[in-house]
């Protein structure tokens, strides 16, 4: 967004005195919209503008499409043909006393309409973070601007696993009359979304909720916000087969088009029949009921052959209501076994967009192919900050690192990923400043960069909360961020969900309160020091919150101070149960138990406050279907290594460590911070750059001095990498490396998806490999060199005996 230009001049338009002007032949939204605004300008004045279609004399701000500025008599005053026909700009102009807001189409009215109630104050998190508006007794306001066209087209979230949060909210707070998720509910998320400058939004669809169609209205209230309904990879046609109102199996059968085809296209009939007036995005394809796996032949070529048949029959029921089908939006989404059956040869139309997933954990599986990017639907994104499955599920806090999400956005956007973005949030809350980042990006990538995304979220909160913070809040964030990195705060308990008897017992930590090498040079992180730097981010917020004026604690609470506690919190409870189980430790197991009680103290903060309005969307710490982490580990009289983590789940880790932050890296290397165990890393080439040999390792290499007092003629070296994914079926995750100039040793992380060791990579962000290469014992300094292989990958940290 530009910097607005908000100032009392006898040039700027009396927001105060003014009246807000919409033609009665715009658009629905756009009418809508003036109505908001106009509401806008009273929270922030106490004064609210007359609304109306006549231009007439005195202050006057106009919000209007392209279409109908010449009915509004104001066509001359602003040059909209360069907006004109594109998708969602807006244009902002300022003559005299008019104040013209005009938009290609409804939507990029309603964005500049929006952008201008931002610039005076109104938050999109005004309603649902709480941040206050700051009344104002004058409101001048001058501004000349024009919006690009948006980086993606289509952007929206995700409402998922709900069971713990919106829907206990919406069901027993906000909606008692529903009791359920409805359009109570969405007409706020709606507004929040388009005040984010989305479109688009995927309803929640879990069983506990009552599916989106079942509340009609629901439809109707995103409808008048403009917003599009899409739907998760799991409800094709918007047909959500989880909800047994929608899909009984007890009645309909298997959810299988081989041996059920009538029933389900009828289900997919009826449902195209009944949405046909509005504007929404249809997930193609099917596959088996919720997020289980595409019924019938294991056959991969067989299942493609199926889906395709699918395809063409839903194609047909969008013509037989909507039109062409080549004009009406669609999307595939190859999750999970849906990308064997597309890599097996699935034919997917061309004008159909393909949605490239995460792993859940935040890594992308695939980017676009040069084939791929000369499809007319495009492709786009599915990335989640919260995720309920194996290994474990993290529903709980958003820990996701920014520079994580920027780097595998990037290389999803600059591959060609731009016609379709969507978030899983969970429960929305407490996710708002990692959805504003994602969202902004959505909007103007070109905003961000590797050097500035790291800084983005303590300036926009420094924005809100005051610029005196800015400093303290980069410092809570990179800590939170970075400790987060190391071990999610739902993770504590070390247990596998979905697992065998012993990964999925909640057990001791491989972090020690006795940080020494053992016999093999092996040393473990420090417990207490983890424990330490949570407390320091902890105190810090703790003291910003005292510091705040009154209006402005809850929001912050919401934002980050629940977070960041309850995160210091749950790593009090499970590493003090650790440290009684090692020594016996009675006062380390009240310590345990003080912090389990704390994390329901600030849940109940966290539901009481404000009246009570968030009450029971902190419902309980998420459990999932069946996590152990929010439980309270057992403790003990006596030492004990019952709960011993199994060895299986021990990292390698040396005593000796290199500085990676010393590296000089020049083009095509990059040293990152924001991420990585250390919370630096070294990134070895672009993620989307050729592999220059295929069957070894490239010429290119960055050096890293070090100096090492080394006894033998070798050296150990663990060097821990980022797990990502090869960018394509025909690339690897290779790197070389190579001490003082000697032979190169190939570090290559194969790992098959729910295999044991990909579950230990995402658990802990981080493949270690251990590699011994010879060394000149008499020289101390030494150079260590990282050779390009598979471009784009990151060493997060090196360590050595």
């Amino acid at each position: 967004m530009s910097v607005c230009l908000c100032f009392l001049s006898a040039r700027a338009v009396d927001l105060k005195q003014c009246r807000v002007v919409v033609d009665h032949d715009d658009a629905a939204l756009v009418k809508k919209i003036a109505h908001v605004f106009a509401e806008d300008v009273e929270r922030v004045t106490g004064v609210k503008p007359a609304v109306g279609n006549q231009v007439g004399s005195g202050p006057v701000v106009v919000i209007a499409t392209v279409s109908c500025l010449s009915s509004l008599g104001v066509a001359d005053k602003v040059n909209a043909g360069e907006i004109a026909g594109d998708w969602e700009r807006y244009k902002i102009v300022t003559k005299g006393n008019l104040l013209i807001v005009v938009g290609s189409d409804a939507r990029g009215a309603a964005y500049g309409a929006l952008h201008v109630s931002e610039a005076i104050g109104v938050s999109p998190w005004y309603w649902f973070a709480d941040v206050p508006v700051v009344k104002k007794t004058a409101l001048n306001y001058k501004e000349n601007y024009t919006s690009k066209t948006p980086s993606v087209k289509y952007r929206g979230i995700f409402i998922n696993d709900e069971d713990w949060g919106l829907k206990t909210w919406s069901a027993r707070n906000f909606e008692k009359e529903l009791n359920d998720i409805g359009p109570k509910t969405y007409d706020k998320v709606c507004e929040l979304l388009l005040r984010l400058k989305g479109n688009m939004l995927a309803p929640a669809m879990h069983s506990c909720t009552g599916a989106f169609y079942s509340h009609p209205e629901s439809q109707v209230k995103a409808a008048e916000w403009g917003i599009m309904i899409t739907t998760s990879h799991c409800e094709p046609m918007l047909v959500n087969n989880a909800a047994i109102s929608e899909w009984d199996t007890a009645k309909d059968g298997e959810w299988n088009y081989v041996t059920n085809r009538e029933k389900i296209w009828n289900k997919f009939d009826c449902r195209i029949k009944e949405t046909a007036q509005y504007d929404n995005i249809y997930t193609t394809g099917m596959r088996g009921l919720h997020d289980e796996a595409m019924k019938g032949s294991l056959d991969n070529q067989v299942r493609a052959r199926t889906l395709e048949q699918v395809i063409t029959d839903q194609r047909q029921i969008l013509e037989n209501y909507k039109g062409k089908a080549a004009d009406i939006p669609q999307i595939f989404v190859p999750y999970k076994e849906a990308l064997d059956i597309y890599d097996a040869g699935l034919r997917v139309p061309d004008d159909i967009t393909i949605i490239w997933p995460d792993d859940n954990y935040g890594y992308m599986k695939r980017v676009t192919n040069e084939a791929e990017r000369q499809r007319k639907g495009g492709t786009g994104v599915y990335y989640h900050l919260s995720y309920l499955g194996a290994p474990h599920d993290y529903l709980w806090l958003a820990t996701t690192s920014p520079m994580l999400m920027y780097e595998e956005l990037k290389k999803s956007y600059d591959s060609g990923a731009d016609r379709y973005w969507l978030l899983n949030v969970g429960d929305i809350k407490p996710m708002e400043i990692e959805m504003q980042q994602f969202f902004d990006m959505a909007w103007d990538f070109s905003a961000f960069s590797y050097e500035n995304v790291n800084s983005y979220q303590p300036r926009w909160l420094a924005r809100v909360y005051g610029k005196k913070y800015l400093k303290d809040f980069q410092w809570i964030l990179n800590h939170y961020y970075r400790l987060a990195w190391q071990r999610k705060p739902e993770y504590m308990g070390y247990e596998h969900e979905w697992d065998s008897e012993e990964n999925n017992q909640l057990h001791d930590s491989d972090f020690s309160f006795n940080p020494t090498p053992d016999a093999n040079g092996v040393v473990k992180p420090s417990a207490q020091q983890r424990l330490d730097d949570y407390k320091a981010i902890a105190d810090r917020v703790d003291a910003i919150y005292n510091s705040l004026p009154a209006d402005l604690k809850p929001a912050f609470f919401e934002m980050l101070a629940y977070s960041v506690k309850g995160a210091h919190q749950m790593n009090v409870k499970f590493l003090m149960a650790q440290k009684n189980h090692e020594t016996g430790s009675q006062e380390a197991a009240r310590m345990a138990v003080a912090a389990h009680d704390s994390i329901h103290a600030l849940t109940q903060q966290y539901n009481t406050q404000l009246n009570g309005k968030w009450n029971q969307m902190m419902s309980e710490v998420p459990p999932g279907f069946c996590a152990k982490y929010p439980l309270m580990p057992r403790l003990v009289n006596a030492p004990t290594t019952e709960f011993a983590l199994p060895k299986s789940q021990d990292r390698v880790e040396f005593a000796n460590k290199v500085d990676l932050s010393k590296v000089k890296a020049q083009a095509p290397f990059r040293l990152l911070e924001g991420i990585g165990t250390d919370w630096v890393a070294i990134q070895l080439g672009e993620p989307l750059d050729e592999v220059q040999n295929p069957s070894s390792l490239s010429s290119q290499h960055v050096n890293v001095a070090f100096d090492a007092d080394v006894q033998g003629d070798s050296i150990t070296l663990c060097i821990s990498a980022v797990p990502f994914w090869p960018v394509n079926y025909d690339r690897s995750n290779r790197f070389g490396v190579s001490v003082d100039g000697g032979e190169p040793v190939v570090c290559e992380n194969k790992f098959k998806e729910y295999g044991f060791s990909w579950k230990q990579q995402v658990l802990g962000n981080r493949k270690d490999f251990v590699v011994t290469l010879p060394i000149d014992k008499k020289r101390k300094s030494h150079q260590l060199s990282f050779i390009i292989g598979d471009p784009g990958q990151m060493v997060q940290k090196v360590t050595y005996k």
